[in-house]
């Protein structure tokens, strides 16, 4: 059986390093394969109407997102 990649993806939350529609924290609450590629489906967890689709290979950007919910001072 092939490995899965990003295997913990589903119910990660991440910080965005700038405001995304508004807000911050996120959570994955979908992911699909395309090719090669990962996606992840992201909600804000103040606001559940905000929903996007992101890549994995920008989610591993540090520079735009940070693994967890971590307040401003904390991302400094």
């Amino acid at each position: 059986m092939k490995k899965q990649k990003f295997p913990h993806l589903l119910g990660s939350k991440w910080t965005a390093r700038e405001k995304t529609f508004g807000w911050r924290h996120f959570q994955v609450v979908n992911r699909k394969n395309e090719g090669k590629l990962v996606f992840a489906e992201l909600v804000s967890a103040c606001d559940p109407s905000v929903r996007f689709w992101t890549s994995t290979k920008s989610l591993s950007d540090r520079d735009l997102w940070q693994p967890g919910w971590k307040t401003l001072e904390e991302q400094a």
